[in-house]
């Protein structure tokens, strides 16, 4: 059974740090892209950052120069490294794979199911 196991939220003081991880199980042969989306309340889901096979990345403006996003292709692990953290990262953050083409099925994308971010000011 593919899935995606998140791990690392929490709560922190603003100007603290978390890393999240996230790890795609299953008889997986290859994963497009991974990323972050993080939903807080009352709003809708948004892009944090994602990174390709290739490790190509992409941010929104709102993180670029406080979050990092790396993964282990070996281990099928995307890691968001969040330094800075502000009150307004505050949210529910889901991992992301989007073309994920298993050993044996359809390619497609799946999502994690969500860790919780808190930043206290």
């Amino acid at each position: 059974q593919l899935q995606l196991v998140e791990s690392g939220g929490g709560l922190v003081q603003a100007g603290g740090s978390l890393r999240l991880s996230c790890a795609a199980s299953g008889s997986i042969f290859s994963i497009n892209t991974m990323g972050w989306y993080r939903q807080a309340p009352g709003k809708q889901r948004e892009l944090v950052a994602d990174i390709s096979s290739g490790g190509r990345t992409n941010y929104a403006d709102s993180v670029k120069g406080r979050f990092t996003i790396s993964r282990d292709n070996a281990k099928n692990t995307v890691y968001l490294q969040m330094n800075s953290l502000e009150p307004e990262d505050t949210a529910v953050y889901y991992c992301n794979t989007r073309g994920l083409k298993p050993l044996f099925g359809n390619t497609r994308d799946y999502w994690g199911q969500g860790t919780q971010v808190t930043v206290s000011s």
